[in-house]
């Protein structure tokens, strides 16, 4: 028998020990300690499930338990050393708890294999992770909440291909952004469902010989189901690109998001403010103030984009049913998780620090025709067929356009020469405030809808 022996678990088989380079390549722990939390969970769900079927002592469930105590304390308080021999996190554990409570740590792998013991970490990790992006994601809604709230009333230029379309508030612009973060919130609760399935119980591959209680065991952990095909449950990681995905979606939004705010900010644009604890400035020129977090949030998408396609390509081609090769999904899901989780943290506290400049959104409303709908609009009410009006307010834009005035800048000569159905109340059609009134019904950015909007909001969160 070979030193090899003594550090592996499944060393009976071999004849000569691990290269140091096998060691670094093969081993997980170094990033996947990170589930200590989960690991001791399903542990001590396991041990009492084996206690219960008769399968382990009372006493080794007694030691198992004080020695699990121990292990986590120790984990907390930085004292336990991780060791690159032990090549995970799990197996760090189980021989820490064996060195302190002998036989009992070295029967509790009974009844399981370390390939649904991972499945099941990192179901439970997700699962922990998903809480709290719903939690950091209620904070950052209410946030967009309260901003749009502040800014109901205020007129700002709507854009299509950016180019002003028409006048719409800031506060129903805000409220779109959260109308995609609650989708969002929607797919990791749906996504939720399936992640929240044990597949603890599937051993290897194959199930146990053991009578075990599978049921038990996904009760105490919190699970809604169980797994119902061993070679399913150790094998596929579809749930995890399901969050990842969901993740990529979140993070496509604060991206569009991040752009419009770097847009804002432009001395070119000067919608907004941001406030300077989220903003930089330049090693040599010193007027400048850059929306780094914003920027940074753009390219942190990419990132995340990238983790999806990693696990995508590292699922797509393995054959029934566990392979080395999904040791590697963990570092794309942990990086997903902590990009989406800081990203969102900050955010929700960015929201509360972006000043509108009111004065330049109205000034920009001058410019682009922001009402020559509202102009056809006036002429159909008026009875004039919609394409009729439609090439009328054309001829009227490029009049005005010509003249070098927005189209309350024309006579009323001057637009009777286009349609003869229009009279002197047009002027007040064609007010920026007369425009955003007249779309009071529901989902329009009349500012009483807006308010609406935002009462229906609050209650949904």
């Amino acid at each position: 028998m070979t030193s090899n022996a003594n550090q592996y678990t499944w060393a009976g088989r071999f004849s000569e020990p691990v290269s140091d380079l096998v060691k670094r390549y093969t081993a997980s722990v170094d990033f996947d300690q990170r589930m200590w939390r989960q690991d001791i969970r399903g542990s001590l769900a396991h041990a009492r499930m084996l206690a219960r079927q008769g399968i382990i002592s009372a006493q080794d469930l007694a030691d198992i338990e004080r020695g699990m105590a121990q292990v986590a304390e120790e984990i907390e308080s930085g004292q336990l050393e991780w060791s690159i021999d032990l090549e995970d996190v799990h197996l760090n554990i189980e021989k820490r708890l064996t060195a302190l409570v002998g036989d009992a740590g070295k029967r509790l792998h009974t009844g399981r294999s370390r390939n649904d013991q991972v499945a099941t970490d990192i179901r439970l990790y997700l699962r922990d992770a998903i809480d709290d992006i719903q939690v950091l994601l209620k904070a950052f809604r209410s946030a967009l909440i309260d901003l749009a709230e502040k800014e109901a009333a205020t007129p700002m230029p709507g854009f299509t291909h950016l180019q002003v379309a028409q006048p719409v508030t800031f506060g129903h612009h805000v409220l779109a952004y959260f109308e995609m973060f609650g989708r969002d919130a929607e797919r990791f609760a749906d996504a939720r469902k399936r992640v929240n399935r044990l597949p603890l119980g599937a051993a290897a591959l194959a199930g146990t010989t053991y009578p075990i209680d599978r049921e038990y065991v996904a009760d105490q952990l919190g699970f809604e189901a169980v797994c119902e095909n061993s070679l399913d449950a150790v094998s596929d990681r579809d749930f995890a690109i399901e969050f990842t995905a969901a993740c990529a979606l979140l993070m496509m939004h604060i991206s569009r998001l991040s752009e419009e705010l770097v847009m804002w900010m432009s001395p070119r644009v000067g919608f907004i403010q941001i406030a300077d604890r989220f903003c930089t400035g330049s090693s040599i020129m010193p007027q400048k103030k850059n929306p780094d977090v914003p920027e940074l949030a753009r390219g942190k998408t990419g990132r995340v984009y990238g983790q999806l396609i990693s696990l995508l390509t590292l699922m797509k081609s393995q054959p029934l049913a566990y392979n080395k090769d999904n040791q590697e999904d963990k570092e794309p899901l942990f990086d997903a998780v902590d990009t989406v989780t800081d990203t969102l943290r900050i955010f929700a506290d960015m929201a509360g620090g972006i000043t509108v400049r009111a004065d330049n959104m109205q000034a920009a409303l001058t410019q682009g025709f922001a009402t020559a709908t509202d102009l056809a609009d006036y002429l159909v009410k008026k009875g004039l067929p919609f394409r009729d009006a439609h090439e009328a307010v054309g001829h009227a834009v490029k009049a005005a356009e010509f003249k070098g005035v927005d189209l309350p800048g024309l006579t009323l000569e001057e637009f009777r020469q286009f349609s003869p159905l229009i009279d002197d109340d047009v002027y007040t059609v064609l007010t920026v405030e007369g425009s955003l009134a007249s779309r009071k019904h529901i989902g329009g950015t009349a500012p009483e809808q807006v308010r609406a909007a935002i009462a229906r909001a609050r209650n949904r969160l």
